[in-house]
């Protein structure tokens, strides 16, 4: 480990150009890639990204921080999702349970019939009310991901419920992704 308070002004001006050349390096390099993946795309997409994101996007890279920001929410939102998949899980047994219940009573054919259909009605709708409610939560955590990314000036990245813009940042979260994967020095 170097201390730079005991290096000679020489030395000391050599080991920050050697920073800038990696710097540079790695920012040609970040460059590069994003731009073949972005040459990728359909061209519906490709038209959304500029050269000067992808320049942004690259420099807002090249530290790292981004990178950990990124996994950091990649790994909320599989704990989230899982969480909510056992969440419906526990919610279609407990239907599952009051069907089951229904079906042991001892209630003539025809009306058990009957009570059965209602039921199922009754378990559709609650059903469907339950997958609104699931949507609405992870649309919630998709302006959190997007609050969060814009606050740590991540180009590319603001609030938006726009379709084609939330397709934009998911193909930027990718190519993230994809470059954290990557042996980048």
């Amino acid at each position: 480990m170097s201390d730079d308070n005991n290096m000679p002004p020489f030395c000391k001006e050599f080991n920050s150009f050697q920073k800038d050349e990696a710097y540079q390096r790695k920012l040609y390099f970040l460059n590069e890639k994003l731009q073949i993946m972005v040459r990728e795309l359909p061209l519906k997409y490709q038209q959304r990204i500029p050269n000067e994101l992808l320049c942004s996007l690259a420099e807002s890279l090249a530290d790292n921080t981004v990178f950990g920001i990124v996994n950091s929410l990649m790994d909320i939102q599989h704990v989230t999702e899982k969480q909510l998949f056992q969440q419906r899980l526990q919610f279609t047994a407990n239907q599952s349970s009051a069907m089951q219940k229904l079906m042991e009573e001892n209630i003539d054919n025809p009306e058990k019939e009957i009570q059965r259909a209602a039921l199922e009605t009754k378990h559709r709708e609650e059903l469907k009310e339950y997958d609104k409610k699931v949507i609405l939560e992870l649309d919630r955590k998709v302006h959190d991901q997007q609050r969060i990314l814009d606050m740590a000036g991540v180009p590319g990245f603001d609030i938006t419920d726009d379709p084609m813009k939330i397709q934009v940042q998911i193909r930027l979260l990718d190519f993230i992704l994809r470059l954290s994967q990557m042996d980048i020095s």
